[in-house]
């Protein structure tokens, strides 16, 4: 009996050896990708921001080399001491502040519009709704710079007809356009992330409320919203990090309004720091400027998730 109990422990744990590994094999093609495109990367950002490209050897009338050389935590100092820096953090948490929550609102209105009796051919919707996510960043970006230029769009004409002049680019509203373009783009995104949650709920539960006597509007708002927090955590959470890292729209908008300095957002401020337009250059400020900002983002989404938290338990 005891052999018989040794040879079944035996097998089983051979079985789950042989597990675990099959486990590992199918991982690995993943593990390797991951770790060229996300690991390594990060972990070259990280060594590049304690060294910075410096001149040695010069006379009075400058020359020398560049020299890539260790400075500590010299390019976080200067990151964190930078007016231009902290002007365009403010700038997008500002955006964000505006944007997010007008996003995942509507978002949220065109999932339950989509999931409710009201709305025939729900593909036609979905895809259409989606459309503009398919769209590169980039391209997105130069169809709202056309839509934006006062000379040749038919939404500036239009609204100058109406005695509406309207400057896109004025400092007042730039930001607001840029808004318009992320929200625009992504609106449709977030709408598929609430339509799962909202497609995942049992239909069990709206026909015990229509026997309780609630109508579609009770039943959208008692028995729908409270099953879409999940969502709309997930949802805030990778609108928030997104709408932190601010470039393509700020950078392509940049062509018809020279006003959009270089620094206009932290991720500009990298590129431009990276590419020698803004000094100190190089890639080890550069990296340091990113990986702040990933710091800040990261924080921000710590907020809302105890934020988010302390609302659930009240």
């Amino acid at each position: 009996m005891t052999a018989q109990k040794h040879t079944q422990k035996k097998v089983r744990g051979f079985s789950t050896k042989r597990q675990n590994i099959t486990g590992w094999a199918f991982m690995t093609p993943f593990a390797v990708l991951f770790s060229f495109v996300f690991i390594l990367p990060i972990g070259w950002a990280i060594y590049s921001s304690f060294f910075r490209e410096i001149s040695e050897g010069g006379g009075a009338y400058g020359g020398g080399e560049l020299v890539h050389k260790f400075v500590g935590l010299d390019n976080f100092i200067y990151a964190a001491t930078s007016d231009k820096f902290w002007t365009g953090v403010g700038r997008v948490v500002l955006y964000t502040v505006i944007q997010v929550p007008f996003m995942i609102i509507s978002a949220l209105a065109l999932a339950m519009l989509i999931d409710s009796y009201i709305v025939k051919h729900v593909t036609g919707f979905r895809l259409g709704y989606f459309l503009p996510f398919a769209i590169p960043g980039v391209v997105a970006s130069l169809i709202w710079v056309y839509l934006y230029n006062g000379q040749i769009s038919p939404i500036a004409k239009g609204l100058a007809a109406l005695g509406i002049p309207v400057n896109f680019y004025s400092g007042n509203i730039v930001l607001l356009s840029m808004a318009n373009i992320t929200t625009w783009t992504y609106t449709g995104y977030n709408m598929l992330i609430f339509l799962a949650a909202l497609q995942a709920i049992p239909h069990d539960l709206y026909e015990a409320a229509r026997i309780d006597g609630a109508n579609g509007f009770q039943i959208a708002m008692q028995v729908k919203l409270p099953s879409v927090r999940g969502a709309a955590l997930l949802a805030m959470l990778l609108s928030i990090v997104g709408t932190i890292q601010l470039f393509n729209e700020p950078q392509i908008m940049q062509i018809a309004d020279p006003g959009i300095s270089k620094s206009y957002t932290p991720m500009m401020m990298a590129l431009n720091t990276s590419q020698g337009s803004i000094t100190p250059s190089g890639d080890g400020p550069a990296s340091a400027i990113a990986i702040v900002m990933a710091i800040i983002a990261g924080l921000l989404a710590m907020v809302y998730i105890m934020a988010e938290r302390k609302v659930n338990e009240s």
